[in-house]
């Protein structure tokens, strides 16, 4: 992978950061990957493992959020929060290194 293809796939993963700031980081890496996936087919394989954890996340935040009720989910939504900022930043990293990273614990649609 050239380091062009490395730089976009770092920042395919960093770009989920931006719903820190914005609220919508989880459409950046997907407009990223669909712009760039035919141009650099090594991004492809990126893309789909940033949208399976975005998507995961998803479930995973919706759950915990309705376990929350009984006190259970508390704990898991702390848990995922961390893991929402540690995750990409690993990915990016990986990826930068020219590396595909398998975010732990999430389904795989893609």
């Amino acid at each position: 992978m050239d380091s062009n293809t490395r730089t976009w796939a770092m920042l395919l993963h960093l770009s989920y950061l931006l719903g820190f700031v914005t609220g919508i980081g989880f459409i950046a890496p997907v407009i990223v990957w669909i712009i760039k996936k035919d141009e650099m087919p090594e991004l492809d394989a990126h893309g789909k493992m940033a949208l399976n954890f975005i998507i995961s996340m998803f479930i995973y935040v919706t759950i915990a959020g309705l376990l929350s009720i009984a006190l259970i989910g508390i704990p898991l939504l702390i848990l995922l929060g961390i893991m929402n900022v540690v995750y990409p930043v690993i990915a990016g990293v990986k990826a930068n290194d020219g590396e595909l990273w398998h975010y732990p614990g999430m389904l795989r649609f893609f």
